[in-house]
Parts: C-alpha cells; sequence; structure tokens
C-alpha cells in the first residue's frame, strides 16, 4: 500500500465516534470501551488518514464468532496480525480508512498504546520530532511496507521514554 502521510485532520476524531457507534451495533455488550490512539489522535501529528481505534473487550475468543459478520460488512478480517491477543478488522481496502484493534481488557498492549498516545498529546516538541522523522521516512520509501518498519526503532525509543514519563507522573 502507497504511503499517504498528511497534516492533522480534525474530522479524524468524528470518524472515530462514528466508527465506534456503528460497532458498537455489531458487537454489543462485548464492547466495555473504545479508545481513538494512533498518529490520527494526536493534535499536530503528521499521519497516514488512517483511524486507529481500539475495542477493549470482556471476551477475545468471543471476537472471533463476528469473523463473517465484518467480512459482510466490507472489512478485512487479519486476525491477531503479529501481535497475540490481539484481534484486527481493516476497513477501506487499498484506501483503508479504520484499523480496528481489539483487545481483551487485561491485555498489557492496551496500556502501551495509551500511554504513547497520552504521552504525545502533551508533548508538542516530540510531536514536531515525530512528525518532521516521518516526513523524512515518506520521502525514502513508497510504501507502508517499507516505511513501517523503517519507523519501528524509532517508535520504540520514543514509547521507552513515554513509559518513563508515565512512571514518574504516578509518584
Amino acid at each position: 500500500m502507497k504511503v499517504r502521510l498528511t497534516d492533522f485532520n480534525e474530522n479524524w476524531a468524528k470518524m472515530f465516534e462514528m466508527e465506534a457507534q456503528f460497532l458498537r451495533t455489531i458487537f454489543g455488550d462485548q464492547v466495555i470501551r473504545f479508545e481513538h490512539f494512533g498518529s490520527t489522535a494526536v493534535p499536530g501529528l503528521k499521519a497516514k488518514p488512517v483511524i486507529d481505534m481500539m475495542c477493549i473487550v470482556k471476551d477475545i475468543k468471543k471476537i472471533d464468532s463476528f469473523n463473517d459478520k465484518m467480512h459482510t460488512l466490507g472489512y478485512d478480517v487479519a486476525g491477531e496480525w503479529g501481535i497475540e491477543g490481539r484481534r484486527l478488522f481493516r476497513k477501506g481496502g487499498e484506501n483503508r480508512t479504520h484499523h480496528i484493534h481489539f483487545y481483551q481488557v487485561d491485555n498489557p498492549q492496551i496500556k502501551r498504546h495509551l500511554i504513547f498516545r497520552d504521552y504525545l498529546r502533551t508533548h508538542p516538541a516530540e510531536v514536531e520530532r515525530y512528525s518532521n522523522f516521518k516526513e523524512e521516512l515518506a520521502q525514502c520509501f513508497d510504501s507502508t511496507s517499507d516505511y513501517s518498519p523503517a519507523k519501528k526503532e524509532f517508535v520504540k525509543e520514543m514509547e521507552k521514554e513515554a513509559l518513563l514519563w508515565f512512571e514518574k507522573k504516578q509518584k
């Protein structure tokens, strides 16, 4: 898929809310809550215009029973897709609009994602640094299959900073 990096868009929050409302009609009482995370959830951050949604559920195994329904509604059913305990659904095909990540309420990935989001939301200099890095990568790589792995180490280091910030804040 081609890298589509754009400036922050205020409509991303609305797109998240609309999709969350729709998904509640499908998954019902399985859903504990939805969270908007990833780059589209951070004001000022350049992003691929794909809304990352986290759906926190009671029992991850029950989500598999919705695969056929989600497929008929036009979602790609990607399963764990490299992260144990996650279920991933993608919407929009080649012009993807949403990634819906389902996690059971006790999955440690939830905390990692939300701490990183909150860190960026409260550190504008880091948002600028991350945006600049993404722009540099987008100049070097046309495909997300090259772009995404190239930013992995940078993100991992920034996540470590976010975790230290969170731990310090808790004291």
